[in-house]
């Protein structure tokens, strides 16, 4: 399962990267409005072509965030993995499992992409339970809860992109 991760977390890191397609200006032409790749500005008489990311953010809005980790490292998750408290997965009431979330601490701004992996938390007000290494990354675990802004990751075009891996 720790492979499984490592690939997990390096693929989405390269989609996050960059890892966009770019179409030449003649080709730009033949293509629907809807599938034009690049988008030209005009700066005067400079024209600049800026490519367009092939990953979608879906807002799911702000929730109330928490974490867990030491308790449950080594036991069997809701989807049947076993529990990595230092890999980035989440647990949650009712994303699917495989949903990849970019979550947000708003109080320092700072990012960290999640696996959904987990039902929980099963405290009252708390939306999202966060991995011992996703809290240190948003720098919330000694305060242990916290509001985030959570965004759902899709690649344009793919209905649910890592549903192959669980």
């Amino acid at each position: 399962m720790k492979s499984l991760t490592k690939v997990l977390v390096i693929s989405v890191m390269i989609l996050l990267v960059g890892f966009t397609i770019v179409t030449n200006e003649a080709n730009t032409e033949s293509l629907p409005a809807s599938k034009t790749l690049v988008t030209s500005v005009n700066n005067d008489d400079n024209s600049v072509n800026t490519p367009t990311s092939i990953v979608n953010y879906i807002d799911k809005g702000d929730m109330v965030a928490s974490w867990y980790g030491p308790r449950f490292c080594g036991k069997t998750t809701a989807n049947g993995e076993i529990f990595n408290q230092m890999a980035y997965t989440a647990a949650s009431k009712s994303l699917r499992f495989g949903t990849l979330l970019k979550v947000t601490n708003l109080r320092n701004n700072k990012s960290v992409i999640v696996r959904i992996n987990d039902r929980g938390p099963y405290i009252s007000g708390r939306q999202l339970d966060l991995s011992k290494a996703a809290a240190q990354a948003l720098s919330m675990q000694r305060r242990g809860v916290v509001m985030v802004k959570v965004q759902q990751l899709s690649l344009k075009g793919v209905n649910f992109p890592v549903i192959t891996l669980n």
